[in-house]
């Protein structure tokens, strides 16, 4: 027969189990957040905290509200902007013409100067 072993099953250093120890758990609220997706999340708050009025959801991680009938709609997507788009946002075309014909400029003075051979 195997030796026998009053431990068993538990960890060596593990104390006594239960709220004696840890003390007393404050009391508890849970409340209801519903998305957009129609999924619940219900979260537990102290009783005396301030409850959030949005929350994330856990299974899709869209915006939650407390509000079952009207939950918060779900963030619009922004399409993806190249460089040039966020250039021609903060130059006109006038201005692109002149810093264009700065640079051209400026390219060919470096290439009559023998400075760029190409």
């Amino acid at each position: 027969m195997a030796s026998g072993s009053a431990i068993r099953g538990s960890r060596v250093g593990a104390g006594p189990m239960g709220e004696a120890e840890r003390g007393e758990t404050a009391p508890r609220v849970q409340v209801a957040y519903y998305c957009a997706n129609g999924h619940v999340t219900r979260p537990s708050f102290a009783q005396d905290a301030e409850i959030p009025e949005d929350w994330e959801c856990t299974r899709c991680g869209l915006p939650a509200s407390r509000d079952q009938q009207d939950p918060p709609p779900r963030p619009r997507a922004t399409p993806y902007k190249t460089h040039l788009a966020y250039v021609k946002e903060r130059r006109s075309d006038k201005e692109a013409a002149a810093i264009l014909k700065e640079a051209l400029a400026n390219l060919k003075k470096r290439r009559r100067s023998g400075e760029i051979i190409y």
